[in-house]
């Protein structure tokens, strides 16, 4: 194999030789910076650029459809913030983004037994930060049509007062919530609008993708497992 063909992009669970070239991309640059901004003063130095860069797929599917964006499961709002700033989200004001999380970790007693049994709380522990509102909200201070919603889900659905939803993130580490915010959504999502599951083909998150594979059967709707880990739904005519 010559260096030529060598991997475009190789991190985050991911090796591939073919064609990356949104990674230089200024565009897709800014907006992903903007991301792993946490506040307005750090910036993680994580590597999840395909999981983003799908995520914008996502998001530019749902804006040819009416409809608000949602993120269950914010965490420091990466691709919440990627989303946004890719979309100039602010200057779409017949739009709302709605952000719902703990923003303090992972509430651990909505593990199932089998998620305790396979380590998932310690799996968990690295990712799920705390104290992270004041950053998301200095993150979003810009973006007037952003509203945050802090608390458990599936507690804080009900504060989303929306008829229609384009775009629904879930990203919760868990069944229990994502099932519920699926489930809750599911009849407000517009026909092209898109579901991402941020988990779904991650081998730590097996439980969450039997659940979902069971809830799309049940509603007769394919889910694209990627190798980014994410899964993809979109909402029949």
């Amino acid at each position: 194999m010559s260096a030529a063909s060598g991997p475009q992009y190789q991190s985050d669970g991911l090796a591939t030789m073919h064609n990356s070239g949104f990674l230089r991309d200024p565009r897709f640059l800014a907006a992903y910076d903007f991301g792993m901004m946490v506040g307005t003063a750090a910036r993680l130095n994580l590597h999840i650029e395909w999981r983003a860069w799908i995520a914008i797929w996502a998001a530019e599917q749902a804006l040819r459809v009416v409809g608000d964006f949602v993120e269950c499961g914010v965490n420091t709002g990466i691709l919440s913030g990627t989303v946004a700033r890719w979309t100039g989200f602010e200057a779409r004001p017949e739009r709302t983004m709605w952000l719902l999380d703990t923003f303090d970790g992972m509430p651990e007693d909505q593990l199932s037994d089998s998620e305790k049994t396979i380590g998932l709380a310690q799996y968990n522990s690295g990712y799920r930060g705390k104290n992270t509102l004041t950053g998301v909200r200095a993150k979003f201070a810009g973006y007037p049509n952003v509203r945050i919603v802090p608390g458990r889900i599936p507690d804080t659905l009900a504060e989303v007062h929306t008829a229609r939803v384009a775009y629904l993130s879930i990203d919760m580490n868990m069944t229990l919530p994502e099932i519920a915010a699926a489930t809750h959504f599911w009849p407000l999502i517009a026909p092209g609008g898109v579901i991402l599951l941020d988990d779904y083909n991650w081998m730590h998150h097996v439980n969450q993708k039997q659940a979902f594979d069971a809830f799309a059967a049940e509603r007769n709707v394919p889910i694209l497992g990627l190798p980014t880990g994410q899964g993809i739904i979109v909402k029949p005519p």
